[in-house]
């Protein structure tokens, strides 16, 4: 089904594959009549011309990108504009499109969501960007319609900003890079590798997206495969994909950790931009006769399988088939894997859901950027068509993506057909996918259609003693499984003909709904405040020396960002920086907070010009410690602060407070053997947080010990990779060291600062 190649790969003519190996030369020459170095046929792939036609560095080794777009939404668009206005934003420089899809229910938190949509309505008029309203489409599915073009580039402040399977490479990054953009600075990398995805055959007849998305996640995840790189799809499969089977892959592409994703474009996506109205957006893409890849994958489309990817990871992938065959064995697997992801602060059982050996499920939702799509949701219907999804604990719920679609579905009858069956359709919302809607019972079993089933995404608290799980699956599995009421059932067993409905377009509700300032900024728009809505607090330049307190450490195999700050109820506080903190780690590990709060107190009196050792007694025997060796330390050219260990931080969503939130509460820096992502990372820098590395297996310190790090500032000035540190600890000092990798220069001036405010204002 799947096969990952060992080394680079050459791609000739879009059809044959050539492994890079001592014969390489000759069966390029025998193929094009010529040889090429690998370096010009690594300038043919679509990612690589993409990628130069919006480089303004002149070095395609160091890229300084700048977009064509931005996408923000309700969880994050208030902190970017406040940066950015912070930091001298006077106009939308390109088209900003604000989206309220993620605290659009306004049911939690008193007048706080409705305040922040508000303020996007009032800065898109102030500074001429675009303003989707509440329940009418979905960040991404505004975009695909709206946004996206033949090789152009989007960057957006949320994790699943892939567009694509339409030609767009798009990046879904914190907040921090959005605002670079907006005070018209740069996306600095270098040159991401590119990997090739081929595709060959066409999928069975109920395989959908999600199948092979998760196909691909299961094999690329946990080997790093794609980690930071630019996926590919290429080869004659994709010509035999629908461009929303296409965005179904594509936009699952970010749970891979790759950077980005484009496919190669033909008629189908012509078609697509045709019926949007939008023509003139297409541009066919293919790689050059010989293009190099750094890797290829090859996934033989015809032998995929319905799959499932059971709690607590999009990579924990089976065939639903495989599942039905071993249910203990492997509902057993999960349960062992729960122990780790939850720390055995609940008990957690699956197997409780066999019902006369088959798995009996609680709940079904299909919804969001990768499963409310017009084709998933109408051959959802054509499965569930006559039938009833029963009277028991099932619940079936559809979101369609966006407002266009639903209407769509309301006149091809499609919506009536899911009603009748006892289905419930709902606006376009991405709760379901970050916890904010369908929670299902403690202890409940949820499949679902949508991005990311980690430890309760799906709106459960494990910190009140509650627990519910989600696996993902496609639509049509999801369907069948409704079909046969509750019981998991993959799509291929249904004998169903597909009526396969044409789309039809209608941007009616858009033109009455959508503000559309045209670019056009109003600078006498008065900007409305809500109560919630704060300003980041000032942050101190990063000290001359510095005293860390570790204030948490996570041995987990992979910390995601939910973990780091919780998604769910908490997006009501996303535009109180202070306010949100207080759910910093608050499933992971409760206590960090005050942890963090109380070494904060040594370093708010050094700012305050007092004695950082009277607020924080413990600190005398350290600094007594520390002085012995380093006796000038101490005197007006130190900094206190907290630090986390992590083995690997970063997965999963794009937002910037994973790093924010621990900034507001004194912290300094991180150690991790690995971050997930190059966002994470990111997001650190631009909180001006140290990104520190340290050898697996070497932890020279336990949570409470206390690090000092001489010279710190020099080192970051001196461009220095490794760090002498040293664990202070019963009156001595245990030197180790710890490394960071290249930044570029802003990123060197912005941690220097102590942050990217402070780094625009000066």
């Amino acid at each position: 089904m799947i096969k990952l190649h060992d080394g680079g790969v050459y791609l000739v003519n879009g059809t044959t594959l050539v492994e890079d190996n001592a014969q390489a030369a000759a069966a390029l020459n025998a193929a094009v009549g010529k040889s090429i170095s690998k370096e010009e046929a690594a300038k043919n792939t679509i990612a690589y011309g993409i990628l130069a036609d919006h480089n303004t560095s002149g070095n395609m080794d160091k890229l300084k990108i700048k977009f064509d777009k931005l996408t923000s939404h309700d969880i994050t668009f208030v902190g970017i504009i406040q940066t950015a206005r912070a930091s001298g934003l006077e106009k939308f420089p390109v088209p900003y499109v604000l989206t309220n899809c993620h605290n659009s229910l306004c049911a939690v938190g008193g007048t706080i969501n409705e305040d922040d949509h508000m303020f996007g309505l009032t800065c898109a008029k102030k500074y001429g960007g675009v303003y989707v309203p509440p329940h009418q489409a979905v960040i991404h599915q505004f975009a695909r319609e709206m946004l996206a073009g033949g090789g152009k580039m989007i960057l957006g402040s949320d994790s699943h900003t892939r567009y694509g399977a339409l030609g767009t490479m798009a990046m879904g990054e914190g907040g921090p890079e959005l605002v670079k953009q907006l005070l018209n600075k740069t996306y600095d990398i270098n040159m991401p590798k590119v990997v090739g995805v081929y595709m060959t055959g066409k999928p069975e007849k109920g395989v959908g997206p999600q199948d092979v998305a998760l196909a691909i996640i299961g094999e690329v995840f946990a080997n790093g495969y794609v980690n930071n790189k630019v996926m590919e799809f290429v080869g004659p499969g994709v010509s035999n994909l629908s461009a929303d089977f296409r965005i179904g892959v594509d936009v699952m592409t970010t749970e891979t950790t790759c950077l980005s994703s484009i496919w190669r474009t033909d008629d189908t996506i012509r078609d697509f931009y045709d019926i949007h109205g939008r023509t003139a957006d297409y541009k066919e893409l293919n790689p050059g006769q010989v293009a190099y890849y750094d890797g290829m994958i090859e996934i033989d489309l015809s032998k995929v399988k319905p799959m499932i990817a059971m709690p607590f990871h999009p990579s924990n992938t089976y065939t639903i088939e495989e599942l039905n065959a071993n249910l203990m064995d492997i509902l057993d697997d999960c349960e062992k894997k729960a122990l780790v992801s939850l720390d055995g602060a609940v008990d957690f059982t699956l197997k409780d859901k066999v019902r006369n050996g088959k798995l009996y499920v609680d709940q079904g939702i299909i919804a969001g950027c990768a499963g409310g799509g017009f084709e998933n949701i109408c051959d959802a219907a054509d499965i569930l068509k006559g039938a009833s999804i029963g009277a028991d604990e099932f619940t079936l719920s559809v979101y369609p993506a966006s407002m266009p679609i639903y209407m769509e579905l309301v006149k091809n009858g499609a919506a009536a057909t899911l009603m009748e069956t006892g289905a419930i359709l709902k606006t376009a919302f991405c709760g379901p996918c970050f916890g904010a809607g369908d929670t299902p019972s403690n202890n409940g079993f949820s499949i679902r259609h949508s991005t990311r089933n980690f430890p309760n995404r799906e709106g459960s608290k494990l910190q009140s003693g509650q627990i519910a799980s989600v696996a993902l699956m496609d639509a049509r599995s999801i369907a069948a499984t409704a079909a046969n009421k509750g019981y998991l059932t993959p799509a291929t067993d249904i004998d169903v003909n597909y009526s396969k409905p044409k789309y039809h377009f209608d941007s009616n509700i858009y033109a009455n709904r959508v503000f559309d300032s045209k670019g056009v900024a109003d600078p006498n728009q008065e900007i409305k405040f809500g109560p919630n809505i704060k300003d980041w607090p000032a942050m101190s330049a990063l000290p001359e020396n510095m005293v860390l307190k570790v204030v948490s450490e996570i041995h987990d195999p992979v910390t995601t960002t939910d973990e780091l700050i919780p998604s769910g109820e908490t997006s009501s506080y996303r535009s109180n920086p202070l306010g949100l903190a207080e759910f910093t780690l608050s499933r992971k590990d409760p206590a960090y907070v005050g942890r963090a709060k109380e070494i904060q107190k040594a370093q708010k009196a050094v700012e305050a010009g007092k004695c950082p050792l009277e607020e924080v007694p413990e600190l005398k025997a350290v600094m007594a410690t520390v002085n012995e060796k380093f006796p000038e330390a101490g005197k007006g050219n130190i900094g206190f602060g907290s630090t986390i260990f992590a083995v690997k931080p970063g997965d999963g969503s794009a937002r910037e407070q994973a790093a924010s939130c621990q900034k507001v509460l004194g912290g300094w820096a991180n150690i991790a053997n690995e971050y997930a992502t190059k966002r994470y990372r990111s997001n650190l820098i631009n909180w001006g947080m140290l990104p520190f590395l340290i050898q697996e297996g070497e932890l020279p310190f336990t949570n409470g010990d206390y690090i000092f790090i001489p010279e710190v500032r020099k080192a970051v000035e001196e461009r220095k990779t490794e760090f002498t540190a040293y664990v202070v600890k019963d009156n001595t000092l245990k030197e180790f060291t710890l490394n960071m990798g290249e930044l570029t220069e802003d990123e060197r001036t912005i941690i220097l600062k102590g942050c990217l405010i402070n780094y625009y204002r000066g």
